[in-house]
């Protein structure tokens, strides 16, 4: 075991991975949450109409946070393990969602203690009052069933579309521009998963208007299309990094094996 975490690969792998995987299953549980991102930075909500749908605004899921990050973690991890690390990751990524979502489920369904439920709010402040803690739990980490099937086909529909566009850029240019297959990779797999997971969770599962589905579903891309942008030189950092750390001529040889 000792020489297996000695190879400088293995462990990067498992520094890589183990990233990855955290974000994933954080995203889906902080998912639950909708935020607004111009009141987050103090400014007035946008109210946009797309489609004829009115009101529309950058309200969010917090899991958009942590999924730019994933993505950027998929093209890093392609670069230097190719198709089959990712989809390992991905794969396992989705056995490990599922399985958490089972034991959020049954520990949904174990009785609560009296006094664990009633816990009132701290200081003895209304405003954090709550009444039921029990019920604040369900609905807290109680994500409807449509959403969890519909994120998570999402997000496997999206990684495989990275992966594939990824290489068939790189086939393309060669090693140079890493910008275009990285980035260009993140848009095209972020705009498919931006539609599946809300044509899936809320069209089939909440019989939404499909107008409204692709109204939202445009704004959501819009957002992921900026931070896919921004956070572009961040992949040009974890290269620098993981080419320093693997040395130059290791660094290669892994991204000829990886294109393979």
């Amino acid at each position: 075991m000792s020489t297996i975490l000695n190879d400088k690969k293995t462990r990067l792998f498992l520094i890589l991975g183990g990233f990855f995987i955290a974000n994933a299953l954080v995203a889906e549980f902080i998912g639950v949450k909708i935020f607004s991102l111009e009141e987050t930075f103090g400014f007035t909500p946008f109210n946009w109409t797309i489609l004829g749908v009115d009101g529309l605004g950058f309200n969010l899921t917090a899991g958009v946070v942590l999924w730019p990050v994933v993505f950027v973690m998929t093209d890093i991890i392609n670069e230097y393990y190719g198709q089959k690390g990712v989809k390992v990751l991905s794969y396992l990524t989705v056995g490990l969602i599922s399985y958490a979502f089972v034991m959020v489920f049954i520990s949904i369904s174990l009785s609560p203690n009296d006094w664990w439920s009633n816990i009132s709010g701290t200081n003895d402040d209304p405003a954090l009052s709550i009444t039921n803690m029990n019920l604040a739990f369900k609905k807290i980490f109680g994500q409807g069933l449509w959403i969890i099937v519909g994120s998570m086909v999402a997000f496997l529909v999206g990684q495989i579309v990275d992966v594939f566009t990824f290489h068939r850029i790189k086939k393309a240019t060669g090693e140079k521009k890493v910008w275009l297959r990285a980035t260009g990779s993140t848009l095209v797999s972020q705009f498919i998963d931006s539609f599946v997971v809300l044509f899936i969770a809320f069209y089939i599962g909440a019989d939404w208007d499909l107008v409204r589905v692709i109204a939202i579903g445009v704004v959501n891309y819009i957002y992921k299309f900026g931070m896919a942008i921004i956070l572009t030189p961040v992949i040009y950092l974890a290269h620098f990094l993981i080419d320093r750390y693997l040395g130059q001529e290791e660094a290669n040889k892994l991204k000829i094996q990886a294109a393979q």
